[in-house]
């Protein structure tokens, strides 16, 4: 996984499920008081590096994970994710709503994929979109580290995207489940910080 083989113009920032209703305080987990500091965070940290991106020719890829609404619009919601989370009902996560978005902070993606499963690569457009935009290296961020992100990274790797964590553009409801998740990934991917990767970016 070289650090310069890859030009920036064939980068993408591929930013995790940072949504609003995972992260906002009216969002469907911050109307059930499911919130983490580390995540609260996460927007605000991933933005220079969002902009330095976009400035340098690269790319900003956002997956939204999605509850498809079914007959009378309630959503179809996986049996072992309703037991985690009994919380969700009708509206959240919904297709065009306002709770489905990328935050604010890190409008606008240049692509956007909907997803139904913790992989984003799971029966969605996204390799499609990835190749077809001539994209090669992925730097992931978003969450959670042992979920969404995790299972994101490992579809890259047997794919054969060059695939970058960003261990501290990352987070999960818990700082030990983060770290655990995050060493689990180093034998498939590269693990590095945010400041090492917009320093490689300046310098390209």
């Amino acid at each position: 996984m070289s650090k310069a083989a890859i030009p920036v113009e064939r980068t993408a920032l591929l930013i995790v499920d940072l949504q609003n209703d995972f992260l906002h305080p009216e969002g469907a987990y911050g109307r059930a008081e499911q919130r983490a500091p580390e995540i609260a965070a996460l927007p605000e940290r991933v933005k220079p590096l969002a902009d330095l991106l976009r400035a340098k020719g690269g790319y900003v890829v956002s997956t939204q994970f999605t509850l498809v609404p079914a007959k009378g619009g309630e959503p179809l919601i996986s049996p072992h994710l309703k037991q985690l989370r009994p919380f969700l009902t009708k509206g959240d996560f919904q297709p065009g709503s306002w709770g489905h978005q990328l935050v604010d902070a890190l409008q606008p993606a240049d692509l956007s994929v909907e997803k139904i499963a913790y992989s984003a690569f799971y029966m969605t457009r996204l390799e499609w979109v990835l190749r077809k935009c001539g994209i090669e290296r992925l730097l992931v961020c978003g969450i959670v580290t042992n979920g969404g992100v995790a299972s994101t990274v490992r579809d890259a790797h047997v794919r054969d995207f060059d695939t970058v964590v960003l261990e501290d553009a990352c987070a999960a409801f818990s700082p030990t489940v983060h770290a655990t998740a995050i060493d689990a990934l180093r034998p498939v991917c590269r693990v590095a910080s945010l400041s090492e990767v917009v320093r490689e970016i300046e310098g390209a």
